[in-house]
């Protein structure tokens, strides 16, 4: 079994204003360390463009139609202090879309076990009918909506540890008891959501805040003390991964201090779950990380976990 890497040039185009941390040398960090030797036994493929229908899985088509019409030909537009588009968003944000969603058709097929989607802008910060926080279209909502709607996925879980909440995600599952969202993240810090106490209406929504200058001890304690229990107790068919590396110590957006090897000791512990009760199915999508160092470091830890599924005995029940 292996791991699959999917990635397009087409999200490079997304272009930022000067000094934006949501850059392209992002994408360009990313493919420079999974291009190191170490990570030859990588699958490699383009992140195919995602479709409308993808789309209006998890955002009103009236919202979808609007960004299409506003998408400019040249400049940038504002849709808000932090979000703007250029002429290459949209097919970024569909190639976002359709890469996680080719992933996830890769891993419940079980032709790779598991897999990376390297792409931008991220998605989790955008709501059914809201961008915000550089984010457009939710890849890992639709990815999970499609998993259940292709595969009849009873339960899947969306595991979030980028430093900032994914109220994007946890709005559009709100009502939904067959997904679970599960997030640590710094707090307060932007967006303002994820309090212990926000838990969705059927008990699916599991936030586990952190503090200004935790380290990878308190990250650590959150999972094992808050979040994996419940995903034990839910037990997903599919563990999708909001996989934002802004909680790294050296990131500039956030002050949470964690190391590249927090974020592979997570990547093991989720890839363990799933083993157990999703067949090993593991689809990570990349969201945050502004740091450069820090995320080639960090995506490298999480990317080698990833890969170690390829040595590990398959436990799945």
């Amino acid at each position: 079994m292996t791991t699959l890497l999917l990635t397009h040039s087409a999200c490079l185009d997304h272009a930022t204003p000067p000094g934006h941390p949501e850059r392209p040398d992002r994408l360009r960090a990313v493919a420079q360390v999974l291009g190191e030797d170490r990570f030859k036994n990588l699958v490699r493929g383009e992140a195919p463009a995602g479709s409308l229908d993808l789309v209006t899985l998890c955002h009103s088509e009236h919202y979808v139609g609007e960004l299409r019409r506003i998408a400019p030909s040249s400049g940038l537009i504002y849709l808000d202090g932090d979000t703007s588009m250029s002429p290459g968003t949209w097919e970024a944000v569909m190639r976002g879309v359709g890469g996680a969603v080719a992933a996830t058709d890769a891993v419940m097929s079980g032709k790779h076990h598991n897999a990376f989607v390297a792409v931008r802008p991220p998605g989790h910060h955008a709501e059914t009918s809201t961008p915000m926080g550089f984010c457009f279209f939710d890849n890992v909502a639709i990815a999970a909506r499609h998993a259940q709607q292709k595969y009849g996925i009873a339960r899947a879980a969306v595991v979030d540890f980028d430093v900032h909440h994914g109220n994007g995600t946890q709005e559009i599952f709100w009502a939904d008891k067959t997904v679970m969202y599960c997030s640590t993240h710094q707090m307060p810090l932007f967006p303002g959501t994820g309090a212990r106490g926000e838990r969705g209406e059927h008990d699916n929504i599991v936030n586990a805040p952190l503090a200004s200058e935790d380290d990878g001890a308190k990250f650590r304690a959150a999972f094992e003390n808050v979040i994996l229990p419940q995903l034990t107790k839910f037990s997903p068919e599919l563990i999708l991964i909001s996989a934002g590396f802004d909680a790294h110590y050296r990131d500039p957006l956030a002050s949470l201090n964690l190391k590249a090897e927090d974020f592979g000791w997570v990547t093991r512990k989720l890839m363990e779950l799933a083993d157990r009760t999703a067949g090993g199915r593991v689809v990570s999508v990349l969201e945050g990380g502004y740091d450069l160092q820090g995320l080639r470091e960090s995506v490298a830890a999480h990317v080698t976990a990833l890969m170690g599924a390829e040595s590990r005995p398959n436990t799945s029940v």
